[in-house]
């Protein structure tokens, strides 16, 4: 395919001798962002040396390498065109807002006035020991490192920037923290617990399918087949930060409030349901018998309630696990209902989403292979299962047993 043609006011550089005895020249490396010719002004002692000034630019330009140095902004700038104007383009609410309480938080407020091209790794690297000096978890510091490497990468995409600094930058070293999920003995003594919860297949469902938290909250009975023996995850809850809803002519907030939520018009916030994360998320699980009766017997239940609730019953969802009234459960006061259980129960205290590290675990323990347990947590890289599953003493020794049979089985000849 033969490229078109560039126009002389494309491809023409000017070379002339100013008043002040220098030479100068002004090149045209491109077009600017509202569509006029960006000619760029180059200054030399001789006409030698700016002709070879003039020769090197041209080279990056038509190499495409040409940086817009005359306009460097600032990394507060270019974070602000980033998460308001680029990003939100594909990426989801929840992505959105956690990035850019990370920026405003811990980046901007420091490194916010310097222009792109004096970031330096050293600086970042500077930053990020700063952060952990101040209290902030290496969790923390190594988010905020991905985000800043994120946004200088399109900024050097889109040629604003000549290189990353923070693909050199070494943030601080995440020391790997073996989760311990819960016993076989453990997970049966939880769900014998839970039979005194409104919601018992609650906690069933997260043992045994692995269900991340609001997409087990999310759950409608539209997306449960009982006769088929069948779950489909579709949905997930989330919470939204409001935001204010007075604001005036200058897009400032009118009513005095700090917060979006104590605005009285506040708008846009509260929980919601959302599509899952990604497409594998959407998925379709079997059930195993005794979930599946389960959850009839808990319809039959919640249809009980419903039905002496009347009036003041919330019909928006057809949720599997509701509130006293009907709407959407807060992940706050279920993951204090799952401590509360814990505690109840008599096991040792793990993190809400540790449930899903069991039920991948156990899962293993009963000789599933990988793909399918893949399938049914909704991963679709190995290096994320690989982080989720543990090698638990059962496996262990199974592994330890095929081994002996292997090699020191008895010949028979």
């Amino acid at each position: 395919m033969v490229r078109p043609r560039k126009t002389a006011g494309e491809t023409t550089s000017t070379i002339y001798r100013g008043a002040d005895g220098s030479w100068h020249a002004r090149v045209t490396v491109g077009k600017r962002p509202d569509g006029s010719v960006d000619r760029k002004h180059l200054q030399r002692r001789t006409k030698t040396e700016l002709r070879d000034a003039v020769r090197d630019l041209e080279r990056l330009r038509d190499t495409r390498r040409y940086v817009r140095t005359d306009d460097d902004c600032t990394l507060s700038a270019w974070l602000e065109q980033w998460l308001g104007t680029v990003l939100p383009m594909t990426a989801r609410w929840k992505t959105l807002s956690t990035y850019r309480s990370q920026m405003q938080r811990h980046v901007i407020p420091v490194l916010g006035g310097w222009r792109l091209s004096e970031l330096q790794p050293e600086q970042l690297e500077e930053h990020y020991r700063q952060m952990s000096a101040d209290g902030c978890s290496v969790h923390t510091v190594r988010a905020v490192h991905r985000v800043l490497r994120s946004a200088l990468n399109e900024a050097v995409r889109r040629r604003r920037l000549g290189a990353n600094p923070a693909l050199i930058a070494r943030p601080p070293r995440l020391d790997d923290v073996e989760v311990e999920p819960l016993t076989i003995a453990e997970s049966r003594k939880v769900l014998a617990a839970a039979q005194s919860t409104p919601h018992p297949p609650r906690w069933s469902i997260a043992l045994s399918l692995g269900l991340r938290q609001g997409e087990a909250l999310g759950l409608l009975w539209g997306d449960v087949d009982l006769e088929r023996g069948e779950l489909r995850v579709r949905r997930s809850v989330q919470r939204h930060t409001w935001e204010h809803g007075c604001a005036g002519s200058d897009g400032c907030p009118t009513c005095g409030q700090r917060r979006g939520a104590e605005c009285p018009g506040r708008a846009n916030g509260g929980l919601v349901l959302v599509a899952p994360k990604t497409n594998a998320s959407c998925r379709t699980i079997v059930l195993p018998g005794p979930l599946r009766d389960e959850l009839a017997a808990h319809r039959a239940q919640l249809n009980r309630r419903r039905l002496a609730a009347g009036t003041s019953w919330d019909t928006t969802h057809d949720l599997v696990f509701p509130t006293n009234t009907g709407g959407l459960i807060d992940p706050k006061d279920d993951h204090r209902d799952w401590k509360t259980l814990l505690k109840r129960a008599g096991v040792h205290v793990v993190r809400l989403h540790d449930a899903r590290h069991t039920a991948a675990t156990l899962l293993l323990v009963q000789g599933v292979d990988i793909r399918t347990v893949m399938s049914i947590m909704g991963w679709t890289e190995m290096a994320t299962a690989q982080r989720y599953t543990h090698a638990v003493d059962e496996l262990r020794r199974r592994a330890a047993q095929q081994m002996g049979s292997l090699l020191w089985e008895q010949s028979s000849f």
